[in-house]
């Protein structure tokens, strides 16, 4: 359903600007409740185990934030040359963490969940150090920031929670993960479109008149974004990873917390910066089933091609 949850509660924010576009405060506490919740399934097994071979660890978090924010700088350069707002919004886009339901597409493809969980872990722990002084570098001069401020709410949102999930799971012995995650999951699922619908209210104003570079900016976003898929699958390809490990790289590092990268936004940047980033979530889920279907068409290929090899 995750395909079809952002589109809509981004059309449902838009469409109720009016009254939802003051209750912009609470995204961050919304945001905090989904990652506590998130991490109640991380323990210090899958930490562990990701340091002790962290080579994959390391080209995910090569992909995440060198590769992909200067493929997106370079391609806000030459699409909006002059524009830092929408190139201060592509960058952001990129180099916020990456997703925590990249797990989840994990799972149904059968990728490495221990060491997706890790990469989530140890990205969400690294982002308030990453994050503003990934902008500073790429942005910086040109967009004015709030570097302390933007390091204290991914403390917040992300980190604090994330550790706290984390040493409960250890504390319980797995059994808050069984017991209570079941039960706080749904109310995570209603927040998650609560913060998208937030999201719409504020770039509402931008849907009052389409005009032709607004639909341009969504063209150039989409293309950002289906080149993180493409670029982790061709670099997994390229080091010779197995099915498991080519799965989980292109998943980890080719989706990306845009619900976080969208209250930075809204919490520091104008309006137009918010655009950008939420705009990623119209089809973020989207591009993840697609790659899907192409990952098991890929694969499906190469079994039935050593069949007929073999036999």
């Amino acid at each position: 359903m995750m395909p079809l949850i952002t589109p809509i509660s981004i059309v449902l924010g838009i469409i109720f600007s009016a009254y939802l576009k003051d209750l912009s405060f609470l995204v961050p506490w919304l945001f905090a409740y989904m990652t506590f919740e998130g991490s109640l399934g991380m323990n210090v097994k899958s930490l562990k185990n990701a340091l002790a071979h962290p080579f994959p660890v390391f080209i995910a978090l090569g992909i995440l934030h060198i590769l992909m924010p200067l493929w997106a700088w370079a391609v806000g350069h030459v699409a909006f040359s002059g524009d830092s707002y929408i190139i201060t919004g592509l960058v952001l886009g990129m180099v916020i963490p990456t997703g925590v339901t990249s797990f989840i597409w994990v799972s149904i493809y059968k990728g490495n969940s221990a060491l997706t969980l890790a990469i989530i872990l140890i990205d969400s722990l690294l982002s308030p150090f990453i994050v503003p002084y990934s902008l500073s570098l790429f942005v910086g001069q040109k967009v004015e920031m709030d570097t302390s401020g933007m390091m204290s709410g991914l403390l917040f949102m992300i980190v604090i929670p994330s550790i706290a999930g984390m040493i409960l799971n250890e504390l319980t012995k797995g059994k808050i993960k069984d017991v209570w995650k079941p039960r706080l999951a749904p109310i995570s699922k209603v927040f998650l479109s609560l913060v998208v619908m937030l999201n719409g209210a504020v770039i509402a104003p931008y849907f009052k008149h389409i005009e032709l570079k607004l639909i341009f900016t969504i063209l150039v976003v989409l293309f950002i974004s289906i080149f993180g898929y493409v670029f982790s699958f061709i670099i997994a390809k390229l080091l010779k990873f197995d099915r498991e490990m080519v799965v989980t790289l292109t998943y980890s590092s080719g989706m990306r917390n845009i619900s976080a990268g969208s209250v930075i936004a809204i919490s520091y940047f104008p309006s137009s910066v918010v655009f950008v980033v939420v705009v990623g979530m119209l089809f973020q889920q989207t591009i993840a089933s697609v790659f899907g279907t192409f990952l098991d068409k890929h694969y499906n290929q190469q079994v039935e091609e050593t069949h007929r090899i073999t036999g």
